[in-house]
């Protein structure tokens, strides 16, 4: 894993991939190299002018690419179901769980749920669990289909709280997406414990960019007419981040090296800040079996999204 870059990304040639949030940053870099190395990527945005504009820039910068764009909100569980039916592939070979928002004032989704919470974790559980059939249909294939979930250093600023898992009881944004970050790790170490039990070939991993820069740092306080922070998370990018090609690599890695294993998490090497791919810290509490069968159980409720044939 020692200086991995995008250079050793295997040939994905015959490979389908779903990135979502690929119009820009993080998802945007992953879709390119993806694309770069010969696989079918879909492009799965919110924004239809953005993907576009996306899917221009990606073929100025790799001609040969052959790639799509399709509309997915993953704050409307109407969307997500919309996007799944219409996805014309039997076959699924990846999907990176990239989209999200990050400490945003508070709102709700479409379905009334707390916006981070519905993006970041209710949004991608209901897209994988409908892919599902798809990303399985590679049975026999080489290398088997992976799942990767990107999550956060945040994920440190605290536990999801079960009893609360919308916030209703106080929002605090950092921490409610932090939670949001935990949901994205423990639902990735119960999809893996699950998967494995199931004897299915597919991997669940987790990935996280360390400091990156991309629009996340400035959507929440543009969001809330906040100038000042907003200059001030946009000088933090320019002065201590890493730029979002290198903020990919940890998806990626995930995502295509040889010998990933079920629910690992890999992040930058550097003090989970910057630098190549490499095993990750996470809390103890991502790894709590309880926490992701609960987790779990509220989540299937919530979205009505049930994993045929990966039941607990």
């Amino acid at each position: 894993m020692s200086g991995w870059s995008a250079h050793d990304i295997p040939d994905q040639s015959g490979r389908t991939a779903v990135v979502t949030g690929a119009n820009s940053g993080l998802g945007y870099v992953t879709a390119r190299e993806l694309a770069r190395k010969g696989a079918r990527v879909v492009l799965a945005c919110r924004s239809e002018t953005r993907g576009r504009e996306a899917v221009r820039r990606l073929h100025d910068e790799v001609p040969y690419a052959e790639v799509e764009l399709r509309r997915l909100d993953l704050g409307d569980l109407a969307s997500v179901r919309e996007f799944a039916d219409a996805l014309p592939y039997d076959r699924l070979d990846l999907l990176v769980n990239n989209a999200g928002v990050m400490a945003m004032p508070y709102g709700t989704t479409a379905d009334g749920f707390e916006t981070q919470f519905g993006v970041n974790h209710l949004g991608h559980f209901a897209l994988t669990g409908l892919l599902l059939p798809a990303l399985l249909a590679t049975r026999g294939r080489s290398p088997e289909a992976r799942i990767v979930t990107v999550s956060s250093m945040a994920h440190l600023l605290g536990n999801i709280d079960p009893d609360d898992l919308n916030s209703e009881r106080r929002y605090r944004r950092w921490i409610a997406y932090g939670r949001t970050k935990t949901a994205n790790l423990l639902f990735t170490h119960e999809l893996a414990r699950r998967l494995t039990a199931a004897g299915a070939e597919a991997i669940a991993a987790a990935a996280h960019p360390g400091y990156a820069a991309t629009n996340l740092q400035t959507a929440g306080p543009r969001a809330e007419g906040r100038p000042v922070a907003e200059r001030l998370m946009a000088l933090g990018n320019r002065i201590f981040a890493q730029p979002a090609e290198a903020g990919a690599l940890p998806a990626l890695y995930a995502a295509t090296a040889p010998g990933v294993r079920p629910d690992s998490f890999t992040g930058p090497s550097l003090a989970m800040w910057r630098g190549a791919p490499a095993p990750s810290r996470r809390a103890p509490w991502t790894l709590d079996d309880r926490a992701g069968e609960r987790l779990w159980a509220a989540s299937e409720q919530l979205t009505g999204v049930s994993y045929d044939g990966l039941e607990g």
